[in-house]
């Protein structure tokens, strides 16, 4: 068997012939990272204090907007605008330079803006295939470093680092790091996943198809910034095809296995209800804890993660329940979205109606992964 950049790494299974080779042969630009995520809440306090038992810290705040972010030095986190409901906007993303704006504005006919980010700066609005507002930003400056929690000292085996002394970790907050990535999920998933490959230069680290559907290409992606052989976070973008376009979850770094324990312990003890965890996945390998905020939006504190160059190829593995965690307790209904609603009946009827890549056959496929 000939050896190639996922064999023995992270998936069993690389591209068959003709399959999707998970990058673009000539995108428009590469983006560095994922800046931000924007919101609307009609409620900023309420928003503000889950923020803070999160383990955000507030960068930004005035009667509209509450800016967010974590230790690390750089831009926030995320934006939470005042409006009429809670929603999801979209994500905003880091160019590389500022020559990156003036490409992507030619490429997509938009133009480059003023953006309103803590510190100034310049972006590019644009709108991906699913409906999402994008934008692509380059800040004039960065927030500076806060504070951290240090990692806990170890012993392991006959290696032992810790002598006449206790381990306590406190009952905080975890201190988040940074953002980490999105999950989203899109009736038009090919798409909106060409859209990311071409657009801003984005690779595929892992694919997942649905069980005895895989001729008809990937159902979700796994994806990364390409920087190169600097190694990036294995996925900063996740999107997977379901009835309706939306936002499944955000993930921010901690910085180990006792800060989203304890963290998790702080949040249960304020009332918050935790989605699932704490676990290790497989696809990216990170521990996880997921939350819910009081909007219902999910939230996960996660350490640990696989980095990636760009040499690596993406792997291919069935989509499956039991395929989301190496360890940790059984993902739960409210985690995989399953438990049934109106609204997600009423989803599901416009997808099967609609211009989209949902049919019923994808639709028994993606119920028959859930029970998986």
């Amino acid at each position: 068997m000939s050896r190639t950049a996922h064999q023995d790494l992270h998936s069993e299974q690389g591209a068959r012939r003709g399959e999707h080779p998970g990058r673009s042969r000539n995108p428009v630009i590469k983006v560095a990272d994922l800046a931000w995520l924007e919101f609307e809440k009609p409620d900023l306090d309420r928003a503000e204090v889950f923020a803070r038992d999160f383990g955000f810290h507030v960068a930004a705040r005035t009667e509209r907007e509450l800016w967010l972010r974590g230790t690390f030095a750089g831009p926030p986190c995320m934006v939470i605008r005042r409006g009429r409901t809670s929603r999801f906007i979209g994500p905003a993303f880091r160019a590389a330079e500022r020559a990156d704006l003036d490409r992507v504005a030619r490429a997509t006919g938009t133009d480059v803006r003023d953006a309103d980010v803590p510190g100034g700066g310049r972006a590019v609005h644009l709108l991906d295939p699913s409906g999402f507002p994008v934008r692509v930003v380059h800040c004039a400056g960065q927030l500076p470093e806060l504070p951290g929690q240090q990692p806990l000292l170890l012993n392991f085996g006959t290696d032992h680092r810790r002598v006449n002394a206790t381990q306590r970790p406190p009952r905080e907050p975890s201190r988040i790091q940074r953002l980490g990535h999105v999950v989203l999920e899109t009736r038009v998933f090919a798409r909106a996943l060409d859209w990311y490959l071409d657009t801003l230069g984005m690779i595929v680290s892992d694919f997942l198809f649905l069980d005895g559907q895989r001729g008809r290409g990937p159902t979700m992606a796994f994806i990364r910034c390409d920087q190169g052989s600097l190694a990036v976070d294995h996925h900063t973008l996740a999107m997977h095809l379901g009835p309706a376009n939306g936002y499944v979850h955000s993930a921010y770094q901690v910085t180990d296995l006792d800060s989203i324990a304890a963290g998790g312990e702080y949040l249960k003890e304020r009332g918050y209800k935790r989605s699932w965890g704490i676990g290790r996945h497989i696809q990216g390998s990170q521990l996880f804890d997921y939350w819910r905020d009081p909007d219902h939006f999910m939230l996960e504190h996660f350490a640990d993660g696989d980095l990636f160059s760009c040499d690596l190829e993406p792997g291919w593995a069935p989509m499956s329940t039991s395929g989301l965690a190496q360890w940790g307790p059984p993902a739960t209904r409210d985690f995989l979205g399953a438990s049934p609603s109106p609204q997600r009946v009423r989803d599901v009827v416009q997808a099967l109606r609609g211009d989209n890549e949902m049919d019923p056959a994808r639709l028994l496929g993606l119920l028959k992964a859930a029970n998986s």
